[in-house]
């Protein structure tokens, strides 16, 4: 077998498209130079109807951890009330990046592997009693392959409280629709090495009207980090205040040309289709998920491990198939693994996981499954031909 090729299907970072790579390689320019005004706005504004944004996405050069990071420094001050909602590891991520900015953080915890239901935050803010400055939710949970009820989360945060609706999609935004004034989000962000089909180093942050002023009017202290600096520097100049990501950017560009050709409702439909093929292969071989198909993600399905621990079968992916997946994390730690289905995936590369699964539990434990995960999965994929 040639192992040089290698098979990524860890929920990020994910493949980068070679179209894109070529982007990404073309000669540098520099960023205070008469090009780059124009790239800049280009992606900024190419990027709206991804994000479901009225306003140009505003771009950093940073992780998606600094995008939360950027979403709550620029509006958390000193002993403000906040809800997070955790349902995983990064609900776990955005609570403890509030706390450490000072904020009172009432977490809403909720079993990993379900969504967070309307009827469980509405009870939870009402008994809180609190003026509540910022609510915090994130729509794909990449930890457990959870998709949230964003929009049905959004109708209760503005019923129930006057506060700013903020939101991680880090792990999903690029493949799944998103309103921001439909939901009543007020800040949605987002990274690049997920369904955005780019290399880790960028950080995407969209922002409405009435987020902007409570940002403008914010108190808490930030440098790198503060969004009114990128915001007047955009508007200004359409520039960044500090040295941008330029190669990222252009690949970010190739990105959203990829978008349009396939049409952004198809991107949606594709990793629908990708999502169902993956979960009724792993059902037809009898492999446990650890979501129900309602809270599941079009991004990342999340498996439970039985009889073989999820790190031998990681392991042997690896070793005999070179395909990486992802391991589960904190409290699922070897409980789960994780495959990707994101951005620069189709249905075959669906078949060649699912086949390396069929081949691996064969291996390991001698389970006769060959073929069944495949034939079920090609069932699906032949029924949206």
């Amino acid at each position: 077998m040639l192992l040089d090729q290698q098979y990524l299907f860890a929920p990020g970072p994910t493949p980068i498209p070679d179209r894109v790579k070529i982007a990404m390689n073309q000669p540098m320019i520099a960023h205070r130079s008469p090009e780059f005004p124009s790239l800049l706005e280009d992606v900024s504004t190419r990027l709206m109807p991804v994000f479901g944004s009225e306003n140009p996405v505003t771009v950093l050069a940073g992780s998606g951890t600094s995008a939360l990071e950027t979403a709550a420094v620029n509006v958390i001050e000193e002993n403000d009330e906040v809800v997070v909602i955790v349902a995983g590891a990064f609900g776990d991520r955005f609570a403890s990046i509030c706390e450490t900015f000072g904020a009172n953080v009432h977490r809403l915890n909720i079993e990993w592997g379900k969504t967070c239901k309307p009827e469980q935050l509405e009870d939870f803010l009402k008994s809180l009693q609190k003026e509540i400055k910022a609510v915090f939710a994130t729509y794909c949970e990449t930890s457990t392959g959870v998709l949230n009820p964003i929009k049905d989360l959004g109708k209760v945060v503005k019923r129930v409280t006057n506060a700013l609706y903020i939101v991680d999609g880090v792990s999903c935004i690029g493949a799944v629709p998103v309103d921001m004034k439909g939901w009543n989000i007020d800040i949605l962000v987002a990274g690049s090495q997920k369904a955005l089909m780019l290399p880790p180093g960028l950080a995407f942050i969209a922002i409405n009207d009435e987020a902007r002023e409570v940002i403008r009017n914010c108190k808490a202290k930030r440098f790198y980090l503060d969004l009114n600096r990128y915001l007047a520097s955009y508007e200004n100049e359409r520039s960044t205040p500090f040295t941008p990501a330029v190669s990222l950017i252009f690949g970010a560009q190739e990105v959203c040309n990829m978008f349009e050709e396939e049409g952004f409702e198809q991107v949606i439909k594709r990793h629908q289709l990708l999502k169902e093929m993956v979960r009724e292969g792993l059902k037809a071989i009898e492999v446990p998920l650890l979501t129900s198909d309602e809270d599941a993600s079009p991004t990342v399905t999340a498996v439970r491990t039985i009889d073989e621990p999820a790190k031998q079968i990681k392991k042997v992916l690896k070793d005999k198939f070179a395909i990486t997946l992802g391991g589960g994390q904190k409290k699922l730690k070897g409980e789960i693994f994780r495959i990707g289905h994101m951005g620069y995936c189709t249905p075959f590369d669906v078949i060649k996981v699912l086949g390396s699964i069929e081949m691996t539990l064969k291996f390991l434990d001698g389970k006769d499954v060959l073929g069944t995960a495949v034939k079920r999965a090609e069932e699906v994929w032949i029924e949206h031909v």
